[in-house]
């Protein structure tokens, strides 16, 4: 009600039949016409009340001066202390019991509750505690209101699992599960390249695009480029983005090297580095299968990890009448690519080929029979490797490029084309009886397949933590069958049992006619 003054007066008297526990700043007994008066509400538990308004204003109204509202002291609610992304409207700090809230979040979040309401309730316990109790009903999404008793987070519409990423380097995958599928209809997700490609690494553009539908699922970009950024975002109509991130495809092999050549002044070989394209070059693996002119049974290779600032490295041993087989592969995090070959001479200024064959070393005593053949060895380790153990290694083959890969270990040994017969300490020239049987060097030296074509390999191993080298000396020879003297009377046998079979026919015809 209205506190109602005569005009005369001008003054507004302060109110005595308004709520008690009003407060009146400043108190005065009465107040000037177009005097602000603000309120306040005190009592056992003042912070539970607050004024329905403010302040009051003494204002004039015809022939009378009057307060512009009759306030009381209401109970309320203090703003809750939740998510600080979450967004109330209105945007008080207190707020009026029964009074409405609309709740919100920032884009891509959204509330469990969209309107949440304020109440009140006195209460007294067993020990004589008494007093207001404030708490909030939220609406859940059947429209029924249910008191929330934890507080109320801002929540991620979409969630896409981290430790689902699934990255290689051509294609990019993913796990998404929508908590409000209410709303997550018309979820797009798309795949592009995060920047524009420049040479020598051009990268195509995507077209990946994917509408979602129901409540989890997966989304993947293939056919990418290694080594490459692209940006994944999946976006909800008609300008909610709930997922960005930019992802970069795992790195590849790198392409074969370009460029290969020999410097004939220096003997160092040369190349030119590949682009960083499927990923960044930290190193070189070189290998180099030298001949030479005096010796061509004896091999020689090495193998090299350079590091990946390293365009040039020496060639061993460079001397007139030798031959070199090199191969150079770049290498990245995900391995060593394509290899790029090549030939060179010592006596040639370009790097065109000039194949050497290999010549191996013979064997004597040859008994196919017996399966033995006798190399005679000398030690290819000398002065402080003298120690050095030798491997001897046997294959079924004359095969040179077979040979060549057998000694540097590119070949796998096999217990039947190719497998190590002997571990021997050579410290002199030896005759060593292959095909034997013998377990003496605690291999075993087996007995060898009459008609077939060997080679064996007299390898000596060095190893570094940047280099390994193989040196080889081969020894080639074939156990062809040999027919003996039995075989032959046996042959004399069959053919005159056949030829006096041909004339029993012929006596048979004769008289049966």
């Amino acid at each position: 009600m209205l506190l109602i003054n005569d005009l005369l007066d001008g003054k507004c008297k302060l109110p005595s039949e308004w709520d008690p526990k009003l407060r009146f700043t400043p108190r005065r007994s009465d107040y000037a016409l177009d005097e602000v008066v603000q309120l306040s509400c005190a009592g056992k538990i003042p912070e539970k009340f607050a004024p329905s308004v403010p302040q009051i204003e003494c204002i004039s109204r015809g022939a009378q001066t009057q307060w512009n509202e009759t306030p009381t002291c209401k109970e309320m609610c203090k703003r809750p202390q939740w998510d600080y992304r979450l967004q109330l409207a209105p945007d008080l700090e207190n707020y009026k019991k029964n009074e409405k809230v609309m709740l919100s979040c920032p884009q891509g979040f959204q509330p469990p509750f969209t309107e949440i309401q304020c109440q009140t309730q006195f209460q007294d316990d067993d020990y004589g505690t008494f007093g207001y109790e404030e708490f909030w009903l939220g609406r859940d999404s059947g429209g029924a209101w249910a008191r929330i008793h934890s507080s109320v987070e801002c929540i991620e519409v979409l969630q896409v699992d981290p430790e689902g990423f699934e990255i290689s380097s051509t294609s990019i995958k993913l796990k998404w599960t929508c908590r409000f599928p209410d709303a997550c209809q018309g979820m797009r997700a798309m795949c592009r390249l995060a920047a524009p490609s420049s040479p020598p690494c051009e990268a195509e553009e995507v077209d990946a695009e994917q509408m979602f539908h129901g409540q989890e699922g997966t989304f993947t970009c293939s056919h990418l480029q290694p080594f490459t950024e692209y940006s994944v975002t999946i976006d909800l109509p008609p300008n909610t983005t709930l997922f960005s991130r930019f992802f970069t495809t795992q790195e590849s092999v790198p392409d074969k090297p370009e460029q290969l050549w020999l410097d004939p002044d220096t003997g160092s070989l040369r190349w030119s580095a590949p682009p960083s394209c499927n990923g960044d070059i930290i190193g070189y693996q070189l290998s180099i299968t030298a001949r030479n002119a005096g010796d061509s049974s004896v091999l020689e290779t090495e193998r090299l990890r350079l590091d990946g600032s390293v365009t040039e490295h020496r060639l061993p041993g460079h001397s007139p009448g030798s031959s070199y087989a090199v191969m150079l592969q770049g290498l990245t995090a995900a391995g060593a690519g394509a290899a790029l070959t090549r030939e060179f001479h010592s006596n040639s200024s370009s790097d065109t080929p000039h194949p050497q064959a290999i010549s191996c070393r013979g064997a004597r005593d040859i008994a196919p029979s017996q399966g033995t053949a006798v190399l005679p060895l000398s030690p290819i380790a000398r002065g402080s490797e003298a120690a050095r153990e030798h491997q001897l290694i046997v294959a079924a083959t004359h095969n040179a490029s077979l040979i060549e890969s057998i000694c540097s270990e590119q070949a796998q040994l096999s217990n039947a084309s190719a497998y190590q017969a002997a571990l021997l300490n050579l410290s002199a020239a030896t005759d060593f009886v292959l095909g034997d049987g013998s377990r003496g060097q605690g291999m075993n030296n087996a007995a060898l397949s009459p008609g077939r074509d060997y080679t064996a390999l007299l390898r000596l191993v060095r190893r570094g933590p940047q280099a390994e080298k193989f040196t080889c000396v081969c020894y080639s020879f074939s156990l062809e069958q040999t027919v003996g003297q039995w075989h032959w009377i046996v042959i004399g046998l069959v053919v005159l049992l056949v030829d006096r079979l041909v004339v029993a026919i012929i006596l048979w015809l004769v008289h049966s006619r």
